[in-house]
């Protein structure tokens, strides 16, 4: 019986796993197209990473209003839990 309980236990996990990595590539997707749609934000060249809902967006972009657009447009996607704002800032010359 009580291998019966800890078997029955263990088969959630990979279940759980499989929801939560298809959440993450919802999010990766939805904040890539906010990202690459938004006019202040648009022409940067970025990277987006999402694990376990936490999105962290790695690049350059020209002015400091399009960092910060960046972070909320990404804060604004459904199952989003937090934003790590890795973007730096580089004018053109």
């Amino acid at each position: 019986m009580r291998r019966s309980s800890f078997l029955l236990t263990l088969i959630p996990l990979p279940a759980a796993f499989a929801l939560q990595t298809a959440d993450d590539d919802r999010i990766y997707d939805e904040v890539r197209i906010k990202l690459v749609r938004d006019s202040d934000v648009k022409g940067g060249t970025f990277t987006v990473e999402v694990k376990d809902g936490v999105v962290t967006i790695k690049g350059v972009v020209e002015k400091e209003k399009a960092r910060v657009k960046a972070e909320k447009l990404a804060k604004k996607v459904k199952g989003v839990k937090s934003v790590v704002n890795q973007l730096q800032i580089r004018p053109v010359r």
